[in-house]
């Protein structure tokens, strides 16, 4: 028997669903989606095992040029995605180009683990719950893995 989860936007509950991909886009910026659905979820107390901001969070808003306790005011306003990008744009330090934005995203997408401590703890999850998968190469892909398996699926 399967049972029918309700999402929303504005009061997403990440105790029952993850946030959006960090691969899901709004105005060219990869990570942002995801970012307010965090957001939005700490404010409704249904922020479950994520956290906001974390290292992603934090590159996303460094590019951006927008303070994270700003952005989270902002959240708390009820704006919309799209209001919450117009709000970017007016507030950001950075004035960032289209292009800017597209080579900033698709750097995040490819983004390997990085230094030696996140390369273990990438080796370890992939180890613990996903060892036949050979696929697994970019913190995007395994964050991607990781909501899926969080919530029921089979890596």
């Amino acid at each position: 028997m399967s049972h029918l989860i309700m999402v929303s936007l504005f009061a997403p509950d990440l105790t029952q669903h993850p946030p959006r991909s960090p691969r899901v886009r709004l105005g060219g910026y990869a990570m942002l989606p995801r970012s307010l659905d965090k957001v939005r979820a700490k404010l409704a107390g249904k922020v479950g095992e994520y956290l906001f901001p974390n290292p992603m969070d934090k590159w996303l808003l460094e590019f951006a040029g927008i303070d994270a306790d700003a952005f989270a005011e902002a959240v708390k306003t009820g704006k919309s995605d799209s209001e919450m990008l117009a709000w970017i744009k007016e507030n950001s330090t950075t004035k960032r180009t289209d292009w800017e934005i597209a080579a900033w995203s698709q750097w995040l997408e490819n983004l390997a683990p990085g230094n030696a401590r996140r390369h273990g703890m990438t080796g370890e999850w992939i180890t613990k719950n996903a060892p036949s998968r050979e696929d697994i190469h970019t913190l995007v892909e395994r964050l991607d893995l990781d909501d899926y398996v969080a919530f029921g699926g089979k890596p």
